[in-house]
């Protein structure tokens, strides 16, 4: 992180509208090949078939920017056993023994933003406990963004695909423009660990170009720990994979939905401090990277070759970093698949040395 002041987070917004890039058929065989692709039985359009829709309040009667919407009895009654079975196959590989405890309590639809999702929520019938998933339209660079979210990160998570649908599992955990509202003031809040995390969160971000983590983009786990409390922010969309142009829009510390973050970093850590949790992130990037080479090298030959992003974007993009890093190597990239696998070895390259028996497959 760098110091940068409110005017300098206020001029920056991604793009309005993003358009969606089809799944081709190397990235389709794989998901195939690593589980993720399978035949479903509801799709994504099967969801519009909706009769109408009502705005969904929050508990202090705030709309939510999402609608509940309502089908026909033979269309319910279709939708209901076919999106449990999805439930069972997500969370259980397509064990259906207990599909009878379950049920279909709510269908959510948000028209706000590029994916205009559907939240499905399921419940149990025995003790009404519930949980979401989502289904979506298929988009290449949200898949690239799932998996490397799942390769790279300190995460784990669970989507699927099927021809033009995209199924993801819920992430738990507090929005962050919620925990900005609901949390600074706690008497249990820990500015320096929340500011910390904030920074090695900035990090992962830019390493494997992810963009537009504004707050309500992301979200905030609150674990307890001896004698205090960690903090884990988590990214939740990742519509944004490696499109935009502008260097900045990886980065979140330069959004003003993440001031409040950025303050709390530069108030209580310094330089050193911040360089060293820089430093730690990278490295456990790197250690993740080794650990799951040959299945990262095989998504970026797919995503080396893929059309994700526009040229312009693309051209801006190469610049930027290279100007950033004093490196025209990534003057050399004609695809945004290009770009990332540049920008891990010149991100990573220093942490990857220090690991044994990967100098000459990764730092070259």
């Amino acid at each position: 992180m760098i110091e940068i002041t409110q005017d300098e987070i206020e001029n920056l917004r991604p793009s309005r509208k993003k358009p969606f890039f089809p799944l081709n058929d190397r990235l389709r065989q794989y998901l195939v090949k690593h589980g993720r692709e399978g035949k479903l039985p509801a799709s994504y359009k099967d969801l519009f078939r909706f009769t109408y829709s009502i705005p969904l309040k929050d508990r202090s009667g705030k709309d939510t920017l999402w609608e509940t919407v309502s089908y026909d009895g033979h269309e319910w009654n279709y939708l209901r056993e076919s999106l449990v079975k999805l439930y069972a196959i997500l969370k259980t590989e397509g064990d259906l023994s207990f599909v009878n405890h379950l049920d279909v309590a709510r269908i959510d639809f948000c028209s706000f933003g590029n994916s205009q999702p559907f939240r499905i929520r399921i419940v149990n019938k025995f003790n009404d406990n519930y949980d979401h998933y989502y289904i979506k339209p298929a988009d290449a660079s949200r898949v690239y963004g799932l998996e490397l979210e799942h390769l790279l990160s300190p995460d784990r998570i669970t989507y699927l695909t099927h021809h033009d649908t995209l199924v993801e599992e819920h992430i738990a955990g507090i929005p962050g423009d919620i925990f900005l509202q609901q949390h600074l003031l706690s008497p249990d809040f820990n500015p320096i660990r929340l500011a910390k995390e904030f920074v090695k969160f900035n990090e992962r971000c830019f390493v494997r170009l992810l963009g537009d983590m504004r707050s309500y983009n992301f979200i905030v786990n609150i674990t307890p720990d001896i004698e205090d409390i960690q903090y884990r922010i988590r990214a939740i969309d990742f519509d944004q994979q490696s499109y935009e142009g502008r260097k900045n829009l990886y980065l979140p510390q330069f959004f003003k939905e993440n001031y409040s973050f950025v303050q709390l970093a530069q108030h209580f850590l310094d330089k050193e401090s911040i360089a060293q949790y820089q430093t730690e992130e990278r490295t456990m990037m790197a250690f993740r990277l080794v650990s799951s080479r040959y299945r990262v090298k095989e998504l970026l030959d797919i995503m080396h070759d893929d059309t994700i992003s526009k040229p312009e974007k693309i051209k801006q993009l190469s610049e930027e970093l290279s100007a950033h890093f004093n490196q025209p190597a990534y003057l050399r990239s004609n695809t945004m698949g290009q770009m990332v696998k540049t920008h891990l070895k010149q991100t990573l390259r220093k942490s990857l040395l220090l690991i044994p028996k990967t100098k000459s497959r990764f730092a070259d």
